[in-house]
């Protein structure tokens, strides 16, 4: 959360590797649990009417437990998420309590019809192609049959997500290390079209940019004095916010690249992905065509919602999504 022939990284294939992943099926539950895509999407469309944040918020959880151990849930035990908020802000972690909300009222009522059957991870993978889809973006398949994970760390976080003041080669390695290409990694930017983020992880851009210009020049004018409103106050007010996409903040679309190009990224990370060229021809060419950028976005979340998923005995069908069955923290 704007054209001549075609270049030829237009026509870059995206696969999504199956291994250990081909064990997932989209009818995972068809035998087992066949209200399973009704229950979820009622859950999330029900929630996000009351709170328009939670697809947002739902997503960023999504990223940040497929990013960090792999799409397994991990991210959503208590004692890695709720116990250590002021480090978790810090690493971009700070989210609302609609996106774990919107999976425990999905997980309760999923396990009143089909008791011990569905993974947390799985719940949350389709809670977020749903309301992906719920707010006018790309739908995709969602393969299933996902393990919980056995172990949830908060020391494995450091490193292993993105943070809102990265340069271009700090993206780069950190999405090229998971598997993904450049191009990849741009279609997935594009889901903060949605998004938003904690006025102190671009506060510096608006108020400490130096000592001789307190804002950062290249920000769109009336951009910054909107964003200085926004966020009078934030040190005093540490869950003060501002949408990525100041222009249809609620709508899944391409506006977010187009505002990258008329100085409207919120973090330093969106703005350093308009000026490296190895990323500013896709913000480009998706600021141009929603069309690709609903399609490559797609191929890349179906490839993300794979990522070193657990199957089998490597993890459990966890009771409550916030704690393990068994095992103690």
């Amino acid at each position: 959360m704007a054209f001549f022939p075609l270049p030829a990284f237009l026509f870059v294939l995206f696969v999504v590797p199956f291994s250990v992943e081909s064990k997932l099926s989209v009818d995972y539950y068809q035998k087992t649990c066949p209200d399973f895509a009704k229950i979820v999407h009622e859950t999330v469309a029900k929630k996000v009417v009351s709170s328009p944040t939670t697809a947002a918020a739902t997503m960023r959880l999504f990223f940040n437990d497929c990013l960090v151990g792999g799409c397994d849930g991990s991210v959503l035990i208590a004692s890695n998420t709720f116990n250590h908020a002021e480090r978790d802000a810090e690493i971009n972690l700070s989210l609302p309590g609609d996106a774990f909300d919107v999976i425990t009222r999905s997980k309760i009522t999923l396990e009143l019809s089909c008791p011990g059957i569905v993974s947390c991870s799985d719940v949350l993978a389709q809670a977020t192609r749903d309301l992906i889809a719920i707010s006018g973006g790309p739908s995709y398949n969602v393969r299933l049959g996902r393990k919980d994970s056995l172990v949830s760390k908060s020391s494995e976080v450091d490193g292993n997500i993105p943070k809102a003041n990265q340069t271009v080669d700090e993206m780069i390695k950190l999405f090229t290390s998971k598997g993904f290409t450049i191009q990849e990694m741009v279609a997935l930017y594009g889901g903060r079209t949605i998004g938003f983020s904690n006025c102190k992880e671009f506060s510096d851009r608006i108020f400490k940019f130096s000592k001789a210009t307190p804002t950062d020049p290249e920000i769109h004018p009336k951009f910054a004095e909107a964003l200085k409103k926004t966020c009078e106050g934030y040190e005093k007010n540490p869950g003060m916010s501002a949408y990525s996409d100041a222009v249809t903040p609620g709508k899944f679309d391409n506006v977010y690249y187009q505002n990258l190009l008329r100085g409207m990224g919120l973090s330093a990370s969106d703005h350093a992905l308009v000026k490296d060229p190895r990323t500013r021809k896709f913000v480009e060419m998706y600021a141009g065509n929603q069309a690709l950028f609903f399609k490559d976005f797609a191929h890349a979340m179906e490839k993300m919602s794979v990522r070193e998923v657990k199957t089998g005995g490597k993890g459990e069908v966890r009771r409550k999504c916030d704690v393990f069955n068994s095992i103690q923290t």
